[in-house]
């Protein structure tokens, strides 16, 4: 089993990441966060952006769809969550500030996830 998520730092802009059990919004790895952003909340709460768009996408009809990755924008940040392609129940998820090439980042979290092993 290989959880090591820490080609995520590589991302320019890179603020936290981690990797995510969504049946229990706890962590299974992180890197970075710090006393600025809690990585144990970011998870938990994200766990909740994973199940309220699948609950949509089930009442929606997409049910035989599957979620490639969420990007949510803030003001001074973009924060990416990549359910897991063989584990969907497991996802990563990284914070990135506005600095961040949001199309190398996904390259990077998708690289990171082929890396994974459960």
């Amino acid at each position: 089993m290989s959880t090591d998520i820490s080609a995520l730092k590589e991302i320019d802009g890179f603020i936290g990441g981690c990797l995510v059990d969504s049946d229990s919004g706890l962590m299974l790895a992180s890197e970075g966060g710090g006393k600025d952003f809690d990585l144990d909340i970011a998870a938990a709460a994200n766990t909740n952006v994973v199940k309220a768009k699948l609950n949509a996408m089930e009442a929606l009809g997409l049910k035989d769809d599957g979620i490639v990755d969420i990007l949510i924008t803030l003001g001074s940040q973009v924060h990416l969550i990549r359910p897991l392609a063989k584990t969907p129940a497991i996802f990563l998820y990284a914070a990135l500030s506005k600095k961040a090439n949001l199309g190398m980042a996904r390259l990077k979290v998708k690289q990171v996830e082929q890396s994974l092993k459960f």
